[in-house]
């Protein structure tokens, strides 16, 4: 059966509640400009996914305190500073359906507001002595940046083999998915070998999210982000990256030139999605979605049943089934 955010959240209700107080007051700044901006971007926060994963986590490893939701703000703040930078880089006015940043205030502001972000992160974590915390947070934005910078450059020569595929996904999505649930159990005083297990689980989690993503873009889902998007931004990924291994020559060498050259054409992004849907790429994607699922299912059912246990596993399988 299919929980709901809020049948999910129930182990944790009143911890995200305070969360949420916390996190407003961190945000808060005496340049009024600048909060201003903190008010804007706290009122179109999303699912708050991650802070849920920092704080079931530490549930099942032990018992949540401070220091949780400290390590849960720091990933919000780290991870919001990366978010509002790309925005940026990629010169996209949305985000989650709201204007972004750079869209309201221009690319100056923007970079300025992430960089606050970022420092308000370290400091948070600096003044508390959490650095088990900011050692594990800022090895996630440094995999982060790398895996971005991997995609680009193989973006330019689409020659993304699956090997390299999963490299850039393991930095550029689980790596943050794993600093959620190895923040969590650190944030409990948990053993190195148990927080390492969370770590592993989380990562798993982060290469199915990343890959049930990448099926968005072959609209599949009647909700999602919009179809074909990845193609015209010359993403490779895993379903196109499999029917290309499929192909013949000739047929690979014309789907890479439509690529290459056509990304912007309707008609040549609509015969690519058709392309991949033919050659069985998309329930190539799912196997290997299901696979990491799994997999990361296997690793949950080690620790000692709880509430919290039972959460977070529904909390995977709705990242998992979510429709956008």
């Amino acid at each position: 059966m299919k929980a709901d955010l809020k049948q999910i959240q129930s182990p944790i209700k009143s911890e995200m509640a305070e969360f949420e107080l916390r996190f407003k007051d961190l945000m808060k700044s005496r340049v009024k400009l600048l909060d201003h901006i903190m008010n804007y971007i706290v009122r179109r926060k999303g699912k708050q996914m991650r802070p849920m994963f920092v704080f079931l986590s530490a549930g099942v490893c032990g018992d949540i305190n401070d220091s949780t939701y400290r390590g849960a703000a720091l990933i919000e703040l780290l991870h919001t500073a990366t978010l509002v930078h790309d925005d940026v880089v990629d010169d996209a006015n949305y985000r989650r359906g709201f204007f972004s940043v750079n869209a309201l205030w221009k690319n100056k502001i923007a970079v300025l507001v992430g960089d606050f972000l970022l420092s308000r992160g370290l400091l948070l974590s600096i003044d508390n002595d959490d650095f088990h915390l900011l050692k594990i947070v800022s090895n996630a934005v440094k995999e982060m940046a790398e895996g971005e910078l991997l995609q680009i450059a193989k973006a330019r020569k689409l020659d993304i083999t699956e090997e390299v595929y999963y490299k850039i996904i393991r930095q550029k999505t689980a790596s943050l998915m794993a600093s959620c649930c190895s923040v969590g159990a650190s944030s409990t005083a948990s053993s190195p070998e148990i927080i390492e297990k969370m770590r592993e689980f989380g990562e798993k989690v982060g290469m199915a999210f990343q890959i049930k993503d990448d099926l968005f873009d072959y609209g599949e889902e009647e909700i999602g982000k919009p179809v074909g998007i990845d193609i015209k931004e010359k993403k490779m990924t895993l379903p196109l990256i499999f029917a290309l291994q499929k192909a013949d020559w000739l047929e690979k060498r014309k789907i890479i030139h439509l690529i290459r050259n056509k990304s912007e054409n309707k008609k040549a992004v609509n015969e690519v999605i058709s392309f991949v849907k033919q050659s069985g790429g998309l329930e190539y994607a799912k196997e290997v979605m299901n696979r990491f699922y799994d997999e990361a299912m296997t690793i949950l059912q080690d620790f000692p049943d709880s509430e919290y246990k039972e959460s977070l596993s529904s909390l995977v399988t709705y990242s998992i089934q979510r429709k956008k």
